[in-house]
């Protein structure tokens, strides 16, 4: 099965960057005014969605699903909607933050619906990548000079992290208190985090 990368219409200054996260055979989703990057990222659209109410439809003969301007999702979180229904087991969103912060909490909380529908999928923008942390270790190597752990909702518990400027063992991390800001992985180490119960959200930095 290939992978699903969705493209949304937040600021790309790094489209190098951005093209370095695309695979051959990748299924490329382009949200409405996601359009507007196509050229500069040099892939074409396997499928395009959206109300159009940011870029014109360009009536291309790629699959198009037009959506009506009033409706509950926005068009990004439809196309992870199409994403989990077409059965794909990994999914990168491209595009999906920064500018309008409201846009970039729902497109980081859809993250979690990916998640839930067991999709394994990053967030990437030109500053960081974000992924959900449950149940799976995850590892962080020093390529990255700094990242976090963030709690979405509720409470984490049994947060460990090894290898890292800053250690945990069986801590707990609430939403209202989110000390888990700027770690940095030890020189020579690979990091390791995990939690026993809940969810976080890992931000790996590239950039200090």
């Amino acid at each position: 099965m290939p992978r699903a990368v969705i493209i949304g219409g937040a600021q790309i200054n790094d489209y190098a960057r951005a093209r370095g996260f695309i695979n051959d055979g990748d299924f490329v989703i382009y949200c409405d005014s996601g359009l507007r990057h196509e050229k500069e990222l040099g892939l074409r659209p396997d499928l395009i969605i959206g109300d159009f109410d940011s870029h014109e439809n360009p009536h291309s003969e790629a699959e198009t699903i037009v959506l009506p301007h009033v409706k509950d999702d926005t068009d990004t979180v439809y196309a992870v909607r199409e994403v989990i229904k077409r059965g794909f087991d990994s999914c990168l969103l491209l595009g999906a933050a920064g500018g309008r912060f409201d846009h970039t909490v729902g497109n980081v909380s859809a993250l979690l619906m990916l998640e839930n529908a067991g999709v394994k999928a990053m967030l990437a923008d030109d500053f960081c990548e974000m992924e959900i942390l449950g149940s799976e270790e995850k590892q962080i190597d020093g390529k990255y000079p700094y990242f976090s752990l963030l709690n979405l909702f509720g409470e984490v518990k049994g947060v460990n992290i090894s290898g890292a400027l800053y250690p945990l063992e069986d801590a707990v991390i609430t939403a209202d208190y989110q000390y888990g800001i700027s770690n940095e992985v030890l020189p020579g180490e690979t990091a390791r985090v995990s939690v026993k119960e809940g969810r976080l959200l890992l931000v790996k930095d590239v950039i200090e």
